[in-house]
């Protein structure tokens, strides 16, 4: 059973990983287990080069950036489990336990975050209900969302990136993921609002 279970490997998904695991000596999470499904084989930056996001070198290929946030995450925070190489096909159940069902394994989770593509593609059988045209990109483009209010689909599962609705920019993405990061922190620290830094003085 996972406290969390982050479903995609793309920018929000890792930026999301990262804020998390950066948190694991906080009280209220050095005993939760965080996984990640991390498939990129979807992700939009598999095409990109990336010239305006902030801290990243420009010309960076989004390949590149892909593989090397894996490993960042892995190096940094090898207590969040990783799980390469999986596709979701289906969610059942509620909160506080969900059955993520993949084209390989069964997992359960207390929580879930959603950190796919926004391509019509989507297809996970127990949220088709939540789909909806995505309002922040050309209609022509068939783009999709999942109806959320503050990122949250319903309770304890949570939407980031462009499936949350959001323009597909590197920065944008990266800082939805950090954000719902905070936000799930805040919800193991009884309400009280947090988040997680690091600093030269420590």
């Amino acid at each position: 059973m996972f406290d969390l279970l982050i479903i995609g490997g793309g920018v929000s998904g890792i930026s999301c990983a990262l804020v998390l695991g950066s948190a694991k000596n906080k009280p209220f999470v050095t005993e939760k287990t965080i996984g990640i499904i991390a498939h990129q084989k979807n992700s939009n930056l598999q095409e990109a080069v990336i010239n305006n996001a902030y801290g990243i070198p420009a010309g960076k290929l989004g390949t590149d950036l892909l593989a090397e946030s894996i490993q960042h995450l892995s190096e940094s925070y090898p207590h969040i489990v990783q799980i390469p190489n999986e596709k979701v096909l289906k969610i059942e159940g509620e909160c506080p336990e969900f059955t993520i069902t993949t084209n390989k394994n069964t997992y359960k989770s207390k929580m879930i975050v959603l950190a796919i593509g926004a391509a019509n593609t989507f297809a996970i059988e127990g949220l088709m209900q939540y789909v909806e045209p995505n309002k922040k990109t050309p209609v022509e483009k068939q783009r999709i969302q999942l109806k959320n209010a503050d990122y949250i689909v319903v309770e304890a599962i949570y939407v980031i990136g462009t499936l949350a609705g959001l323009r597909s920019q590197v920065s944008i993405a990266a800082g939805s993921g950090a954000a719902v990061a905070t936000d799930i922190l805040t919800s193991w620290n009884g309400g009280i609002p947090t988040q997680s830094h690091d600093s030269i003085k420590k």
